[in-house]
């Protein structure tokens, strides 16, 4: 008798920075989500796909919880706690070196009525950065915190222990028909995944504030005769001395910028890309409910 199938939605949440893109990436074998050292580079959830045995397993990988400042910051935040309470199961990333911060804090006062009564697991993330008796100390506070239905210590940038989790997981979504094609990644249109790979090249390039200003978007897509891709985007920023910065000194920033997307582009797609990129001047793009359609944000959810 052939075992039966089973899918589920795991939303992955956790203080910015906390390794929830890393995760997904690790769990679905291919980056589907923009992996920077800067906070807040989730800004939609992006869906990734994992094929364990008979389940598929659907992540989706929310912006970090932390205390919103502008429209956008609550759009966000707003996006993530309904990854959570629309999941089948949740997973909490808290860093095992930082421990329960103040953010972590109050995710956990907020879990159980954000979640829906789904399954929480707590995964304690970057063990390789503390000791052992510290990492007990810091299982036991947590879960005293909060009633995790399991818990694991992992290292998403590594691999450790994430078999294990995704083990787990796929003992425990429901049983049902799979949700997508078994061959697909992640169902964020490949125009979203394609900016957000640009913006991810702009953020690791620019130390400046200005990345969190900053928008970008695939205009056009076109396939070529010959199997390649040409690929036009806009960069949206607020300010003309923005624009400077993202184009830099003879265009050297701009063109590097680009040439490290077309490179994760074509290696990604497997094909040859053509990428052009564009930078536009639009000072009210943070309130511009298109913009946040794109991104797959709610505008309303931004609302005070």
């Amino acid at each position: 008798m052939t075992e039966a199938t089973r899918a589920g939605f795991i939303a992955l949440i956790g203080e910015p920075n906390a390794g929830k893109s890393t995760l997904l990436n690790r769990m679905v074998g291919a980056k589907v989500s923009i992996v920077t050292h800067k906070v807040q580079t989730t800004r939609a959830r992006i869906r990734g796909v994992a094929m364990e045995g008979q389940a598929q397993l659907v992540f989706v990988d929310t912006p970090g919880l932390f205390r919103p400042r502008r429209r956008l910051d609550r759009a966000m935040v707003a996006a993530a706690w309904s990854g959570a309470s629309d999941a089948d199961i949740v997973i909490l990333l808290v860093e095992a070196h930082r421990g329960i911060t103040e953010g972590v804090g109050a995710i956990l006062d907020g879990l159980a009525e954000r979640t829906g009564g789904a399954p929480v697991v707590l995964a304690i993330n970057k063990i390789d950065r503390v000791k052992s008796d510290a990492l007990l100390g810091l299982t036991k506070e947590l879960n005293d915190r909060f009633a995790f239905d399991e818990t694991f210590m992992i290292s998403a940038e590594k691999g450790h222990g994430t078999d294990a989790l995704r083990g787990w997981l796929a003992g425990q979504v429901p049983e049902g028909p799979w949700l997508y094609p078994e061959d697909q990644l992640a169902d964020a249109p490949m125009r979203n995944i394609a900016a957000e790979i640009t913006r991810e090249k702009l953020t690791l390039r620019l130390h400046q504030e200005l990345p969190y200003q900053m928008t970008v978007e695939t205009e056009k897509w076109e396939e070529q005769k010959d199997g390649s891709a040409r690929i036009e985007q806009l960069i949206y920023v607020v300010r003309d001395g923005h624009k400077g910065i993202v184009l830099g000194n003879k265009g050297e920033t701009i063109k590097a910028v680009g040439k490290a997307a077309r490179e994760e582009l074509t290696e990604f797609l497997g094909r040859k890309v053509h990428l052009f990129l564009q930078v536009k001047v639009r000072p009210g793009w943070l309130e511009d409910s298109e913009r946040y359609s794109e991104m797959g944000l709610n505008f309303k959810d931004g609302n005070e």
